[in-house]
């Protein structure tokens, strides 16, 4: 069966790995963003699924819109006339009529209904949920709320960082897109019960509140690892990156905030004591947390 895939994360990416290797459903076209500028340095650089079908070998196209003429046009010819267009973390809108002109399947990774939307993974760790999964879908009009029609559950471990769990997540995607395509299990409509909104993460997410209990910073400091980081505020306004954190039992620090203690940077919660053990100071690189003390200390509360 001729399939197109369009995706552009590091997660699209490893589900498109898989897809190129089954059998039967090689992608005869792979569509992602355009290029664009990104790190400290505002480099402009290739999305993750465009230096994944280069190295497959596979034809790609950039378009600026995959609703244009031209994009619905090559999504058409690489078909043939049948096929199935496959979507997976593509982060643009798709429209009609390109949603009604072929069969498109998604790969969502949650278990909806729960955790539509563009961060599913983050949101569930942060959340505090035993476990999440990846759902194949039919792409819909709706944010993530089409038919299913197959699923798999994940186990989010105690240990569990954003890297950890979407490295499973892609690779059980992977399996479920193939299965999906070689059975074509019938879909099932969504329930209207269990519905919840992975809203998009914004700086807001990322600040370690020392208002907020130390359980669940500790939850956004795995969730936020290592791709985008959490961050705390000393007291002189500045930002320092969070990439690790444990929680300490019975410790009591008083007044909410950082302080250091016999050479640990510690953040006193609402309840509770975060330890944070791997920091990156603005401009800097990652480093152990006794590190970062000996070569800058902590900013006095003036």
């Amino acid at each position: 069966m001729s399939t197109v895939f369009i995706g552009t994360s590091e997660f699209a990416a490893a589900v498109l790995e898989r897809l190129a290797r089954s059998d039967a459903h090689r992608p005869a076209l792979v569509i992602t963003r355009p290029d664009r500028p990104s790190g400290r340095g505002r480099r402009v650089a290739a999305p993750p699924v465009a230096d994944s079908a280069r190295a497959l070998e596979i034809a790609l196209e950039q378009p600026r819109s995959v609703n244009d003429e031209q994009a619905r046009t090559q999504i058409a010819d690489a078909l043939g006339g049948s096929g199935t267009v496959v979507v997976c973390a593509f982060g643009a809108l798709i429209k009609e009529p390109l949603l009604s002109d072929h069969e498109l399947l998604n790969v969502h990774p949650s278990l909806l209904p729960r955790w539509r939307g563009a961060a599913p993974v983050e949101r569930a760790i942060i959340a505090g949920d035993t476990q999440t999964g990846v759902s194949i879908m039919r792409l819909t009009a709706g944010l993530d709320s089409g038919p299913v029609c197959l699923s798999g559950a994940d186990p989010i471990r105690p240990e569990d960082t954003y890297g950890t769990l979407s490295a499973r997540l892609q690779a059980l995607g992977g399996e479920l897109l193939v299965r999906a395509l070689d059975h074509k299990p019938p879909f099932t409509e969504q329930p209207e019960d269990g519905v919840t909104y992975a809203e998009k993460l914004g700086s807001a997410d990322r600040l370690l509140d020392p208002a907020r209990p130390a359980l669940e910073l500790e939850r956004v400091v795995r969730a936020l690892h290592p791709h985008i980081g959490a961050r705390a505020q000393l007291a002189d306004g500045s930002m320092l990156g969070v990439h690790r954190a444990a929680l300490l039992d019975g410790v009591s620090l008083g007044e909410p905030g950082p302080s250091v203690r016999e050479g640990r940077l510690l953040l006193q919660c609402t309840p509770g004591v975060l330890e944070l053990t791997l920091v990156q100071p603005p401009a800097g690189r990652a480093m152990d947390a006794a590190d970062y003390l000996r070569g800058h200390g902590l900013p006095s509360r003036g």
